[in-house]
């Protein structure tokens, strides 16, 4: 599958061993390399602006070193609530402030996606909306204190303990909510 990237070598710029899982189960062949990036954005982006422009931002860092025939794969996810941007949490305190907003409410997942080789670049965003039921400060403490969640936005993985036992229902894709909208990458690789 995908025989129009067979010319290309895959970078995927990130650290998560969940966007890694998934580009093995698609298939390809790819290799991790990571630049050191400052994940800020301006304070006028909203929404999807802004995991694009941070996942453009991460696909930027490596134009200088890149070949003709690579091509990096670079994300970013963030969760929203009422205008609010959850990133990863800085800590525990932080990490239980965030699943008490979520608790009993619905939010957005939202990750931007950038393909970038060097002559062309294709970036886009993918939404889910989540729905959480109400969560005790005993589940909220248990999830944190057993999966330690401090590498995810908003403070969970929908793969996790979390996921199983509170979060009532999606609209929208699981994978996009696992951190990489898959379904999507694949349509976007095959058209690239």
């Amino acid at each position: 599958m995908l025989n129009n990237l067979k010319d290309y070598q895959l970078i995927l710029a990130s650290q998560s061993p969940r966007r890694h899982q998934m580009l093995k189960e698609l298939g390809l062949d790819f290799k991790i390399q990571t630049k050191d990036v400052e994940e800020v954005y301006p304070d006028h982006l909203k929404g999807e602006e802004i995991p694009i422009y941070l996942a453009k931002l991460k696909a930027e860092a490596f134009v200088l070193d890149m070949n003709e025939k690579e091509l990096v794969i670079t994300a970013d996810t963030i969760v929203c609530v009422d205008d609010m941007v959850l990133g990863k949490p800085k800590d525990r305190d932080d990490a239980v402030n965030m699943l008490k907003t979520l608790s009993g409410r619905s939010h957005q997942v939202i990750s931007g996606v950038c393909l970038k080789s060097k002559n062309k670049e294709v970036s886009f965003s993918t939404t889910t909306h989540v729905h959480f039921k109400k969560l005790s400060l005993e589940e909220i403490d248990y999830y944190i204190d057993n999966y330690k969640p401090f590498d995810k936005a908003g403070a969970y993985g929908i793969q996790e303990w979390i996921g199983f036992v509170g979060i009532d229902g999606i609209e929208g894709s699981y994978f996009n909510v696992v951190g990489l909208p898959i379904q999507r990458l694949y349509q976007e690789l095959s058209d690239f």
